[in-house]
C-alpha cells in the first residue's frame, strides 16, 4: 500500500538501503523509505482537517452518505470507526459534524451525530 506524499510534507528524510542477491554483490534492489519528520510550528497531518457541520440528505449503501453543508455544498461522507463500533445509526435529516481534508473538498468523514 503506497503512501501519498503531498506538498505539506516539506521535511522528508529519505533513507536508502541496498539489498544484494546471493550471487552478485552490488546489483541488488533499492528500497526507499519515506519517513515524515516533525517540524516545530508546522501542524501534523491529523491536525489539518477542516471541521464542518451539515445535514444528511441521502443514505447510500456501504455506510456512505450525501451530506449538504450550510453553504449548500454537497459532499460524500462515510462514518468514522468509533461510530461504526458503537453502532450509531444515521438517517435522512440528521445533523452531523464532519472532518474534511483540505486536499479533497468533496469527501468527508462523519465524526459526530448532533441533536
Amino acid at each position: 500500500m503506497g503512501a501519498v506524499i503531498t506538498a505539506a510534507a516539506v521535511a522528508v528524510a529519505i533513507e536508502r538501503f541496498e539489498i544484494s542477491s546471493r550471487g552478485a554483490v552490488g546489483t541488488g534492489l533499492r528500497i526507499f523509505i519515506f519517513r515524515f519528520v516533525p517540524i516545530a510550528g508546522v501542524p501534523a497531518m491529523s491536525e489539518q482537517h477542516i471541521e464542518v457541520e451539515g445535514r444528511v440528505t441521502v443514505v447510500l449503501p456501504g455506510t456512505m452518505f450525501r451530506v449538504e453543508l450550510d453553504n449548500k455544498h454537497v459532499v460524500l461522507a462515510t462514518i468514522c470507526g468509533k461510530m461504526r463500533k458503537r453502532w450509531v445509526r444515521l438517517t435522512v435529516g440528521d445533523r452531523v459534524k464532519m472532518e474534511i481534508s483540505p486536499y479533497d473538498l468533496d469527501k468527508a468523514r462523519i465524526i459526530w451525530r448532533l441533536k
